[in-house]
């Protein structure tokens, strides 16, 4: 008595399993890519051999240092990531400025706090990338992710009073919307939409 037939090369399951490794794949690629922008980001210069430099450490770190599976079914929206980038660049040279002048003025002692930020996209990815945009803003550091809840706490550099730490939530969800918009699936965006306490603004 045999067993069944194996399925022959173009059934469906054949073609559900070479979608699923073109998946992996593409997420992979997509891994690597934003190791590779970290990676410039961090040496503050595009060249070609910061360009090599993040490949090279990108992908050994995705060899030798696997992190669990983060699959993207989100949609890359070109408008809304240059949008994104712009408004990163603005933020990123405001914040060094109000930096700078915190340094040179006599007698100035900043005053720090640690606040808690509930992402309302909790997904590996917008937690990790979400993280990353605002940890590079000076002024702002991540100290922990709570990846069960989706939260981030964060240091924040000169704050004087409630306020401030309202300004600061709302910025770092701010980053949050953007960064979905750019490039989160359309069930994100509802539920960015639905979740959303200041749902009717358009930061």
């Amino acid at each position: 008595m045999t067993g069944p037939p194996e399925p022959a090369p173009d059934t469906p399951g054949s073609a559900v399993v070479g979608r699923g490794r073109l998946g992996r794949w593409r997420d992979q690629a997509v891994a690597l890519g934003w190791l590779v922008v970290v990676w410039i980001l961090l040496w503050g210069d595009v060249n070609w051999a910061n360009l090599i430099g993040g490949l090279l450490v990108g992908a050994a770190v995705l060899v030798f240092y696997p992190l669990p599976a983060v699959s993207f079914g989100g949609r890359l929206r070109p408008w809304a990531l240059l949008v994104f980038a712009g408004r990163f660049a603005v933020e990123l040279v405001s914040a060094s400025l109000h930096i700078a002048r915190i340094a040179v003025q006599p007698g100035y002692r900043p005053r720090g706090a640690i606040i808690g930020v509930r992402l309302r996209v909790a997904t590996d990815l917008n937690l990790a990338l979400t993280a990353e945009a605002v940890s590079l803003v000076p002024g702002t550091l991540i100290l922990e992710v709570d990846r069960d809840s989706g939260t981030l706490y964060l240091h924040v550099l000169d704050t004087h009073s409630p306020r401030d730490l309202d300004v600061a939530r709302a910025r770092t969800l701010t980053v949050e919307r953007r960064i979905i918009r750019a490039i989160g699936s359309t069930s994100e965006l509802r539920r960015l939409d639905v979740t959303s306490p200041e749902k009717g603004t358009r930061p």
